[in-house]
């Protein structure tokens, strides 16, 4: 360190150009200035060559990471608009197909990994059935329209399908959100050349009085439609059924998207069941024509008006054509109570002798001193119809006063009759689409609404379904083999369990034999999964020819599995099997495509069959014996009861409860 001595002396400029060869810690009065050199001072403020710096290296340009943001924004830019595209002029139907494949093949991988005794990501084969069914759940109730239609499929397949789908797929029968009004304006405006709902219906929604009234707020909301109800200007009041008005848009993509996801099930799953999807495609796209569906309810309604045995029980309400389009549908209102109401239905009648329903019998619906006309038309959001209700009595306690037994056996006479008789099957009976009226006789009368869904049956197929009802009854086995042949199902016992919804105990017993071998199984997993690639490969020696299959089978099947959910719900007040096999019997020997040789034939073994039929009514009192000493819940329930139990000794649980939701 250079001695304050040294620092406080002046050097002048002379000397900064010495060089300090030499340098020695000294007393600062003894530093020699002659060992002093400047170089390394003066190297330290002398700027360095240009040279010794070496070369310059260029600016980095993060080229790649420049390539892939410009990537990501293009992407995001491209998804953005898609998505705006996609939302506004197809209703998010591209959205919907896309999440239909990412949850369709997750649940495919997921099976294709998991289904086995000991899955390596799941504890059981349960636990896989159940995930699946959470998220096949959400994606339909995401989705929404036709999905929603499929989701109440699956709830009523509880005889081939894990009971976690049961469970969770039971909600798909409450009702759907309703769209705005400002969409069913829409609608109607779209499918009638630009008019209002006020031009069309004749209605105000500023008090005219000279005109109608309408309310704004749907009164129900199905997957599909919702129905508003209204007063038009001649009095007559009508129930308007106008489609949600994304579904014309999504229609084409949700089918397409559902053939899609068959195919690569049908492939990867070895299930035989694509060849199938064509012919469910185009029963749903006719569902989603209003046109179709009131031709429907008009050829039903002439069907039960030419039957003795139904016309005075059976009601198909009137179709406006005037004011009806493909999307939009008004008919006749019904007063009615569904048929969930068990209490409604039974309760002590309070209207007065020789009085019915509102509406029943033909009557017009009783009109009020005055009715509602608000000048506000946020008022018309509102219930502005009038309530009907004083044959409940003056605590509105009371009901229709009708006999449980009596509702059902008019629906099974009436389902049957379609299927045996008719060959023209309603597919879609579910309690919400049944009101029961009573008349001024005092009997029920069944009115049937919601004609979208419906199968038609060839006069050759509809015989041998005929044959085939009453060779079960009668363990015909040879008929009964003779006939699914037809069909190109090589397991004529399968065939029958699946019809009756429990193990057919009228032939080989190979059914209820490949289920003891299971049964005896000492591990509850490999029970489990042992149960379920027997109902597997059962649905493939189903479907062994999938080109003789009767397409007409699905929807059948969906039509009794339902009937058989309202019987049991209502506690199981009549014999179906039996009546079921009656009309089965009866109608070969009234198909008019037969010979009389023929027909005189199947008259007398109906005679002989009648006689049979009586045997099963010894167990149908003995189940309402037990029924009414609180030791069963009648014949549907307890034949239910006995094979749940048995299914879960194979370590199987059976869900019957799909309007409990």
């Amino acid at each position: 360190m250079a001695s304050p001595g040294l620092l406080s002396r002046s050097i002048c400029a002379r000397c900064l150009t010495r060089s300090l060869t030499t340098y020695v810690a000294l007393p600062s009065s003894r530093i020699p200035l002659r060992s002093f050199s400047w170089t390394p001072y003066r190297t330290a403020f002398t700027p360095p060559n240009p040279s010794s710096l070496g070369k310059a290296t260029p600016a980095k340009q993060y080229r790649r990471t420049r390539k892939w943001l410009r990537r990501l924004a293009y992407l995001a830019a491209f998804t953005g608009t898609a998505w705006a595209v996609d939302r506004t002029f197809y209703a998010s139907a591209m959205t919907r197909s896309a999440r239909t494949f990412g949850n369709g093949l997750w649940v495919a991988l997921d099976y294709k990994i998991n289904f086995r005794e000991n899955p390596p990501f799941a504890h059981d084969v349960t636990e896989v059935h159940e995930r699946s069914a959470r998220r096949l759940f959400e994606l339909l109730r995401t989705n929404g329209g036709l999905y929603l239609k499929i989701g109440q499929a699956i709830a009523m397949q509880s005889a081939i399908l894990p009971p976690e789908f049961q469970k969770m797929f039971a909600r798909m029968f409450d009702d759907a959100p309703q769209n705005d009004w400002e969409d069913v304006r829409k609608v109607i405006m779209e499918d009638f050349d630009g008019k209002t709902p006020e031009e069309v219906f004749n209605v105000s929604f500023t008090g005219d009085p000279r005109a109608g009234i309408m309310e704004k707020k749907a009164r129900a909301s199905a997957s599909v439609a919702q129905v508003h109800w209204a007063r038009l200007s001649d009095g007559r009041e009508v129930a308007i059924k106008i489609q949600k008005r994304e579904i014309a848009q999504q229609v084409g993509w949700d089918l397409w998207a559902f053939k899609v996801v068959a195919k690569i099930y049908t492939y990867w799953f070895d299930i035989p069941m694509y060849n199938l999807v064509p012919y469910i495609t185009e029963r749903l796209m006719l569902e989603c024509d209003f046109q179709n569906e009131a031709t429907n309810s008009e050829r039903m309604a002439e069907l039960v008006k030419g039957e003795p045995r139904l016309r005075d029980r059976v009601y198909i309400p009137k179709v406006y054509h005037e004011l009806s389009s493909k999307r939009v549908m008004t008919a006749e209102w019904i007063e009615g109570i569904r048929l969930w109401d068990k209490d409604g239905i039974t309760k002590p009648w309070a209207g007065g002798w020789r009085h019915g329903s509102p509406g029943a019998d033909g009557e017009p619906l009783p009109v009020p001193a005055s009715l509602p006309r608000p000048t506000n038309p946020r008022d018309y959001y509102g219930h502005l119809k009038p309530e009907r209700s004083s044959w409940r009595g003056k605590d509105g306690r009371g009901g229709l006063g009708l006999n449980l037994k009596e509702v059902m056996t008019t629906m099974v006479d009436l389902f049957s009759a379609q299927m045996f008789l008719w060959g023209y099957v309603h597919c879609d009976p579910h309690p919400g689409n049944i009101f029961i009226r009573r008349l001024p006789n005092g009997h029920s009368q069944l009115v049937l609404i919601d004609h979208g869904l419906y199968v038609n049956m060839s006069p050759s197929f509809r015989h041998q379904y005929s044959l085939f009802w009453k060779s079960l009854m009668t363990f015909d086995n040879q008929t009964l083999k003779d006939v699914v042949k037809e069909w190109g199902v090589n397991n004529s016992e399968v065939m029958a369990s699946a019809t009756l919804m429990r193990p057919y105990e009228g032939g080989e017993g190979s059914v209820n034999k490949k289920l003891r071998a299971i049964g005896n199984e000492k591990d509850k997993k490999k029970r489990q999964y042992e149960m379920q690639q027997a109902m597997r490969k059962g649905i493939r020696e189903m479907l062994a020819d999938e080109k003789k299959w009767p397409r007409e089978l699905i929807f059948i099947g969906r039509n009794m599995r339902i009937v058989q959910g309202n019987n049991q719900y209502l506690g199981s007040p009549v014999n179906r099997i039996k009546i079921t096999g009656q009309w089965a019997s009866k109608a070969l020997t009234e198909d008019p495509n037969l010979r009389w040789s023929e027909r005189w034939r199947h008259y007398g073994s109906h005679l002989l069959f009648k006689t049979v039929l009586w045997t099963t009514d010894l167990y149908f009192y003995y189940a309402k014996v037990r029924q009414w000493l609180g030791k069963g819940k009648g014949m549907d329930d307890d034949i239910e009861e006995q094979m749940r139990r048995m299914a879960a000794d194979y370590g199987v649980e059976m869900q019957h409860g799909v309007f409990e939701g």
